[in-house]
């Protein structure tokens, strides 16, 4: 009798704690069902912008001053590359440069002799013009007195050499006036050439200094270091990478969305985003991207509806200002879910607007 009152009271006992666990179900469920009655949800991973550093040109890896998760700013130098062979084309270049600067030089200093000798050459054009009209005024004076008796033809004759003389010695100072006109042009493509000869070897120094310059890898923006790829004393080729930065000021979720989903949803709408590790907060975020063409359904990701074999490819990113506030917490990787609203102009359920990351 009283092996059979105990038997009673504990099967009286588990069947009050099933009807409890069915309400508590059947409680959850319908608060579930309101929950979700105006959001469609897609799960996702927290992913970041990642930037390969890597060289530009060939050379040996000489040093890396930053290690793995470290916080880097835009500008930092984060590696170096050995730059000797540059460093001695360089000087190369610069001693040319220097000797195309002395070319330049001699050659406007043969351009100033050049014209000094023109200048001369004009002077001795004008003093033969003059000489020239004074003879011929003379033979003329000696011919109209030889014409009278008055002088003898020697005398005559004499003047008109004297002229023609005087006519073949003002050529001779004209076409030295030509012949430097020509050495001045001469002079001047002289320097032309040199100056251009002096702008290409600058143009190799500015390259050369260039690549120099480039073999000190600096970050290009604020991140961290998320992984180191090669080692000092590495050979890297051109483009090979040397290590990995995540832009953690550009963070996002990327999910998969069904059709009839994304069809009322635009750019800019409001997205909650609630991270497994951390399932007591809230993050606030904005879609951002959605996709042009739908694709099916990936094997790893799970949507509201399973129904639904097309879904498109939707992303939720995280304000910047937000992310800066709590950098240090910010990772990547981490999956979560991320929630949007059917109906911008609807409330937020309870359960997403407490615990609000601000």
């Amino acid at each position: 009798m009283q092996m059979t009152s105990k038997r009673s009271w504990w099967i009286g006992a588990v069947a009050t704690l099933l009807l409890v666990g069915v309400a508590v179900l059947s409680w959850q469920r319908q608060d579930q069902n309101a929950w979700d009655a105006g959001l469609v949800s897609g799960n996702g991973r927290i992913e970041a912008v990642e930037i390969d550093v890597a060289a530009k040109s060939p050379g040996r890896l000489t040093e890396i001053l930053v290690k793995e998760g470290e916080f880097v700013t835009a500008g930092q130098v984060l590696a170096r590359i050995e730059t000797r062979t540059l460093d001695a084309q360089r000087q190369q270049a610069e001693a040319q440069q220097q000797q195309g600067v002395n070319a330049v030089a001699t050659a406007r200093s043969q351009l100033a002799q050049r014209e000094s000798e023109r200048a001369a050459a004009q002077a001795m054009v004008t003093q033969r013009q003059t000489e020239l009209e004074a003879i011929r005024k003379r033979a003329q004076r000696v011919t109209d007195l030889a014409s009278r008796g008055l002088t003898s033809e020697q005398d005559a004759d004499d003047a008109r050499a004297a002229v023609d003389s005087a006519a073949a010695a003002l050529s001779a100072a004209r076409a030295q006036v030509a012949a430097t006109e020509a050495a001045i042009a001469t002079a001047r493509s002289q320097i032309s050439g040199a100056e251009a000869a002096v702008e290409a070897v600058r143009a190799s120094v500015a390259r050369i200094q260039a690549e120099i310059d480039d073999a000190t890898l600096k970050a290009p923006r604020d991140g961290r270091v998320q992984f180191i790829v090669a080692r000092p004393g590495e050979v890297i080729g051109a483009g090979g990478r040397v290590l990995n930065l995540v832009d953690l000021g550009d963070v996002y979720m990327t999910f998969f969305l069904p059709t009839e989903a994304v069809g009322q949803l635009a750019i800019g709408t409001d997205v909650r985003i609630v991270l497994d590790a951390a399932p007591g907060y809230v993050i606030p975020a904005q879609l951002s991207y959605v996709a042009d063409v739908a694709q099916f359904t990936p094997k790893t990701v799970e949507t509201e509806s399973e129904r639904q074999k097309l879904v498109f490819r939707v992303r939720a990113s995280i304000p910047r200002a937000l992310l800066e506030r709590h950098i240090q917490q910010v990772k990547t990787g981490l999956p979560g879910v991320a929630y949007v609203r059917r109906d911008p102009a609807a409330a937020w359920p309870a359960q997403l607007q407490q615990n609000l990351v601000q």
